[in-house]
């Protein structure tokens, strides 16, 4: 049965014997078709795997959020031709807040074989390094935009850390992370538990878990950074 192979991607400028085991540039290597979000990019990743791959032999399809659902179960043609395909994220794993995740739907339905490769996900890595619980635990994605909508958000993401045991994980545009910052530390308890994960697995990574108190007395640098924010209990 010919395979999808969900191929994770680095986070930064970060060297691949750090974040991917050799099988996964093994089987990219023999791959042809590829699924992806964007064309220049991928071509760049794929030179850094192996600078001999030709690119101009390969064939991609995008996958935005433009894409229509036709579209989408077009992509997954080559396997049912008997081709292996690969679906590649922008940045980290595949289907994981990202939009992968209709393609293995697709794939999945079809009964074609799905193998998730080994690569960092910043969601777990930040939730690993968090000190919270680990068992028990959500991730919401981006919160609303409207200020008042985002308070609610914030307040209902707390009262469910206390009251289901469950670490709660969200996320923000880059150039909006301070002022999703500041309303965090306005709209929940002082021994509220916030951790923030900057930049993971790059030269400059930094995850801190503190109160909400002993926030406000820090200035995180985390502005036009890829962060993580963590909610938990006491």
């Amino acid at each position: 049965m010919k395979t999808l192979y969900l191929i994770p991607t680095p986070l930064g400028n970060t060297s691949f014997d750090r974040i991917f085991p050799p099988v996964n540039l093994e089987i990219i290597r023999n791959l042809r078709y590829f699924i992806v979000e964007d064309v220049r990019t991928a071509r760049r990743f794929l030179k850094q795997v192996d600078t001999d791959i030709d690119i101009d032999k390969l064939f991609f399809y995008t996958l935005n959020e433009h894409t229509s659902p036709t579209e989408v179960d077009g992509f997954l043609q080559p396997l049912r031709k008997g081709e292996d395909m690969g679906l590649l994220s922008e940045a980290g794993c595949p289907a994981v807040a990202d939009p992968g995740a209709d393609v293995v739907a697709i794939a999945q339905k079809n009964a074609f074989r799905v193998v998730p490769l080994v690569g960092p996900s910043s969601i777990l890595l930040a939730l690993m390094a968090s000190g919270f619980n680990g068992q028990n635990f959500a991730f919401v994605g981006y919160l609303p935009v409207s200020p008042a909508e985002r308070i609610k958000a914030i307040r209902k993401l707390e009262s469910r850390a206390y009251s289901e045991n469950q670490t709660q994980i969200f996320i923000e545009t880059p150039y909006r992370n301070l002022k999703l910052f500041e309303q965090v530390l306005q709209n929940c308890r002082p021994s509220t538990l916030l951790c923030i994960a900057a930049n993971v697995t790059l030269s400059d990574e930094t995850i801190i878990t503190r109160s909400i108190v002993e926030w406000k007395t820090i200035t995180p640098n985390i502005d036009k950074k890829p962060c993580i924010f963590l909610l938990y209990r006491v």
